[in-house]
């Protein structure tokens, strides 16, 4: 059973959360405070983590941002004003998906769900290719393991971030548009579609460099441009 972290200073949610996430074979722990959830974070092993933006302490995103120094666990915000550019904000420090208050519980759960399944689904190589693999030169990427090393070094991804870079090493050399990504990353409110694949791109790069791998074409999109290595 999947267990998940709410971190959101109202002591009224989390209850009748639990219950619902229950529902859904899902089994839901709750802090209200970010020195709480990051202690729990620590020390359980937890799925995924659902975190309000509105916080005592430390903000959302600074609490995000925290997390991502030591996690890839998928990470769900809660934006209370649902403005565009705290969604923005909080993709852009690593979350894998957000939701505006309010918000139905069965949305919730089916956001969870979604990033949940992204970690489990191994994407499906093309004929000829390994099935477990994808190496170039400086970049390997295990499937089974959802582990990348750039230049001998692990790199950490979010769950999105590896579902990005496992597309697009499927198939190098062809180009993605946003919609092609956008199928497999699905989540995010179609206001902020656009926005969200290049966010995730942009992140990507960073974590890959000095490896300067993904290129953007114009009005087209997205291409892994590198070189197979041995043992592809």
């Amino acid at each position: 059973m999947p267990r998940i972290l709410l971190i959101d200073d109202d002591e009224h949610l989390a209850a009748p959360l639990a219950t619902y996430f229950a529902r859904f074979d899902c089994a839901l722990d709750s802090a209200t405070r970010p020195s709480e959830g990051l202690a729990k974070l620590r020390a359980g092993d937890y799925d995924a983590a659902i975190l309000d933006v509105m916080l005592p302490e430390m903000d959302g995103f600074a609490l995000c941002r925290q997390i991502r120094t030591e996690s890839d666990i998928p990470i769900v915000m809660l934006t209370a004003r649902g403005e565009v550019m705290d969604r923005v904000v909080g993709l852009e420090l690593g979350a894998d998906d957000y939701l505006p208050k309010p918000f139905e519980p069965r949305e919730l759960v089916a956001r969870v769900q979604t990033i949940l399944r992204r970690q489990r689904v191994r994407p499906v190589a093309p004929a000829g290719a390994s099935a477990q693999r994808h190496v170039f030169d400086g970049l390997t990427i295990d499937l089974d393991r959802r582990e990348v090393m750039r230049q001998g070094n692990r790199v950490e991804l979010t769950g999105t971030e590896f579902e990005l870079l496992a597309l697009l090493a499927a198939e190098p050399g062809k180009v993605f548009s946003r919609d092609d990504i956008l199928n497999r990353l699905r989540g995010h409110e179609a206001d902020l579609y656009t926005r969200a694949v290049d966010i995730v791109v942009s992140r990507l790069r960073k974590k890959l460099e000095p490896l300067d791998c993904i290129k953007t074409l114009r009005n087209a999109g997205y291409t892994l441009a590198v070189a197979r290595g041995e043992g592809a």
